[in-house]
């Protein structure tokens, strides 16, 4: 399963992990050491809690049913995107009041009990299981599901088709119980990390 789509949105998500500092329906993601981010969140993202990780989801999973937010978020899973600093404050200006509210709380529950936790467990190899059953299930329910996500182009077709199997990848998971959501949308903020972290200017 083509992973670029899903992984980015969640990557914006432990990108911040100093979000005490957030304001409500504002996250100004200026502030944010890119080094320190990449030096801490994988030690965060194993200790924050499960009901801190499933806010995170569910504030993806709103977002992705407003097609202007979800047409926002899905700009950063472009082959060709920008996945910088700026490019998410971008992508949190577009979002409305709401959604930025929803993801200001779920960051920072992340981030605190990231910080204060201890680690959870987890197993890659069974998040995996739940998120290739998740696809059966939307390439079931979803015409197209598989083209989506597997498509490569830069055209407005291919944008919008990855941006489609993104919203029925997110609807599907929400139908899965909480650990077994939770699970995957951990494996997923850990991918993300990565792609976070390509996406820096070399120093």
């Amino acid at each position: 399963m083509r992973r670029s789509l899903f992984l980015t949105v969640f990557g914006l998500a432990l990108s911040c992990p100093g979000l005490a500092a957030a304001q409500q329906y504002e996250i100004d993601l200026s502030r944010i050491d890119p080094a320190a981010v990449m030096a801490t969140g994988g030690d965060v993202l194993r200790r924050a809690s499960t009901p801190a990780v499933d806010d995170l989801f569910q504030a993806v999973l709103h977002a992705s049913r407003q097609p202007d937010e979800a047409r926002a978020l899905c700009a950063l899973f472009e082959p060709d995107a920008t996945r910088d600093l700026a490019a998410f404050q971008r992508t949190v200006d577009r979002l409305g009041p709401a959604s930025r509210n929803r993801f200001a709380n779920a960051f920072t529950n992340v981030a605190v009990s990231g910080l204060q936790g201890t680690p959870q467990p987890f197993d890659a190899a069974a998040a995996q299981q739940v998120l290739r059953q998740a696809a059966v299930t939307a390439t079931l329910l979803h015409d197209g599901f598989m083209l989506g996500m597997t498509a490569s182009g830069t055209d407005d077709a291919s944008r919008q088709a990855r941006c489609r199997s993104f919203r029925q990848m997110v609807d599907v998971l929400k139908d899965q119980p909480q650990p077994q959501r939770v699970l995957a949308t951990r494996w997923l903020l850990n991918e993300g990390l990565t792609l976070v972290a390509d996406g820096q200017p070399a120093s």
